[in-house]
């Protein structure tokens, strides 16, 4: 439910900077907090998530309210777009590990489809406002939840119990997400080779 929020409002912050209407904020943030989840639900032949309780929707209906109530201060800055984008994004990928796992999967295939909750869903909001989506760009995103998925590996080796692992994992993509920010890093871009001919 957090991660539920924290999507829908990264997903309606970034629909108001664009002037959409209520509805049309309220459509962009459910699909943000419910994209990721719905695709994996899918790959892995479950009933979606989301048609099993009516608190999806109202989560996100609650998430349009406070970006109405307190739009000056969450839209004017990035760093909160940022900060409810990472929390998003870390909770839905142990989400996404653990219930694979709880299908019989594999560790490597929880991996892929902890990176698939929680950046899917992000990719729908900036396809749906008309922006390059952010996991296609240089920064740690996708990156960032195979690097949480390993330290979730790496824990369960240990032994460690299931809400280390969730926190171990969470707190890897959030640090290295935020870490990105603090020093400008992220993956080379790929560029076409200059044509000799006609450079």
């Amino acid at each position: 439910m957090i991660g539920t929020l924290a999507a829908a409002i990264s997903g309606i912050r970034l629909a108001a900077t664009k002037k959409f209407d209520w509805f049309g904020a309220y459509t962009v943030g459910l699909v943000t907090a419910i994209g990721g989840g719905s695709l994996r639900d899918v790959l892995l032949n479950l009933p979606l998530f989301w048609m099993q309780s009516a608190w999806y929707l109202c989560i996100t209906a609650f998430s349009l309210v406070i970006v109405i109530v307190f739009r000056r201060f969450l839209v004017r800055s990035d760093k909160i777009l940022f900060l409810f984008d990472s929390v998003g994004l870390a909770l839905f990928c142990v989400i996404g590990i653990q219930k694979t796992l709880a299908a019989g999967y594999e560790m490597w295939g929880a991996a892929v489809m902890g990176v698939i909750t929680g950046a899917f869903g992000g990719v729908l909001r900036d396809i749906l406002i008309n922006e390059v989506p952010l996991i296609f760009r240089k920064d740690f995103y996708a990156t960032a939840c195979l690097a949480g998925a390993g330290v979730y590996w790496i824990v369960m080796l240990c032994g460690g119990s299931t809400v280390a692992m969730g926190l171990s994992c969470a707190g890897t993509v959030i640090l290295l997400r935020f870490l990105a920010l603090r020093f400008n890093l992220g993956l080379p871009s790929l560029t076409a080779i200059p044509d000799v001919k006609n450079p």
